[in-house]
C-alpha cells in the first residue's frame, strides 16, 4: 500500500508542476505583451516625432543656407550695378546709409513695445 500512496502523490506534483508552468508561461506572455506594446508606443511617440522634426531642421536649414548664398549674389550684383552709377564708394555709403535706416527703424519699433 505504500506505493499507492506514491503513485498519488506523483500526479499532484504534476498538476502543481504543469500549474507553475501554466504561470509562467502566463507571465511570459504578458511581459513579452507588454513589452511589444512599450516599444509600439515609445516608436510611435518619440521615435518617428524626433525622425520628423531631424528631417524639418535639416530641410531648414538646407533652405536656410541656400537663401543666404542667393541674397549674397544678388547683393554683390546690387553693388555692382549700384557702383556703375555712384562709384565704389558711394555704393557703399548708399548701403550703409540703408542698413543705419532699418536699424533706426528697429530701435524705434523696439522702444515703442517697451513703452507699451
Amino acid at each position: 500500500m505504500p506505493d499507492v500512496g506514491k503513485k498519488s502523490a506523483e500526479p499532484k506534483r504534476d498538476v502543481v508542476g504543469e500549474v507553475i508552468d501554466s504561470v509562467a508561461d502566463l507571465l511570459q506572455t504578458a511581459t513579452d505583451w507588454v513589452r511589444q506594446e512599450a516599444e509600439s508606443v515609445v516608436r510611435e511617440k518619440i521615435v518617428l516625432p524626433i525622425q520628423k522634426l531631424g528631417l524639418t531642421i535639416a530641410s531648414a536649414s538646407a533652405a536656410g543656407c541656400l537663401a543666404v548664398v542667393g541674397l549674397i549674389f544678388i547683393a554683390v550684383g546690387l553693388f555692382l550695378l549700384l557702383a556703375q552709377w555712384l562709384t565704389y564708394p558711394g555704393a557703399l555709403l548708399a548701403i550703409g546709409g540703408v542698413y543705419l535706416l532699418g536699424a533706426l527703424v528697429f530701435i524705434v519699433i523696439k522702444v515703442r513695445m517697451m513703452q507699451k
